[in-house]
């Protein structure tokens, strides 16, 4: 079931993303054409507070021409690891650190195309630091129980794929008693 890539042609090459038109064989040896957007990765963070609340950013979502409500993520920047990655972000999108960290697991949000991966992490408030926003993010926080969240993504307000996958193994893990 592999396809083996023959040749690699690069369409489009920018900041976040690059977009090549490959030529692949595939099992019966027939020649196809892919499309693949090349993407850094990134992670989610699953960031839960004293009171069992969960850290929540609300921000416009340009591709999606909608504001999102959905834990908060970010890039992997180039030699970064994820777990640094989530460290890193959740500091400067709610201003907390995080502490006992758990990893939840690895997604592809869309493998039919896109290789990005974004690697899920559940993490306890820690110690406030004070919010860094990148100079284009305008971010406002919130936060919310397991079943206030579980009943948006029911009720079709939260459409975003990791927060919906997050919000599956938190509660899962929290029943299994891992986290």
């Amino acid at each position: 079931m592999e396809e083996k890539t023959l040749a690699k042609s690069y369409v489009y090459e920018g900041n976040v993303v690059n977009l090549r038109e490959d030529k692949a064989q595939i099992d019966d040896g027939q020649i196809v054409d892919r499309v693949v957007v090349e993407h850094p990765g990134g992670v989610g963070i699953a960031l839960e507070d004293e009171d069992g609340k969960f850290f929540f950013v609300k921000q416009y979502r340009y591709a999606q021409s909608e504001v999102t409500l959905e834990y908060p993520a970010g890039k992997r920047e180039a030699g970064e690891d994820d777990l640094n990655t989530a460290k890193r972000e959740i500091v400067e999108e709610v201003g907390y650190e995080g502490t006992e960290w758990k990893y939840l697991g690895l997604m592809y949000p869309t493998p039919a195309y896109d290789s990005e991966t974004i690697g899920m992490y559940y993490a306890k408030k820690g110690a406030y630091k004070g919010q860094h926003l990148d100079s284009d993010e305008n971010i406002n926080v919130y936060k919310y129980t397991l079943d206030e969240i579980t009943d948006m993504i029911v009720k079709g307000e939260i459409h975003d794929a990791k927060t919906i996958g997050m919000t599956f193994l938190v509660k899962e893990n929290k029943r299994r008693g891992i986290i």
